[in-house]
């Protein structure tokens, strides 16, 4: 969940235009980027903001879901 608020967060950031140079937006981003390595260019849109929203809300996506697949699998166990 932490890694899907960090994604979501970066998708603000972008959206909504906030100052790169702040060091907040500037961890968060640095983070997601790692967080979303494979999923960064996936589309490729004219606008970057369009991008951003896709390929880092994908990448959020799957993290959703194999979170939730992992926390069923540990339910399990025990």
């Amino acid at each position: 969940m932490i890694i899907c608020v960090l994604l979501a967060l970066h998708i603000a950031f972008v959206v909504f235009s906030a100052n790169r140079d702040n060091s907040i937006v500037r961890t968060v981003n640095d983070w997601a980027d790692w967080f979303a390595w494979r999923f960064r260019d996936m589309f490729v849109p004219k606008d970057e903001r369009v991008g951003v929203l896709v390929n880092y809300g994908i990448a959020a996506v799957v993290y959703l879901i194999a979170g939730r697949v992992a926390a069923a699998l540990i339910r399990r166990i025990h």
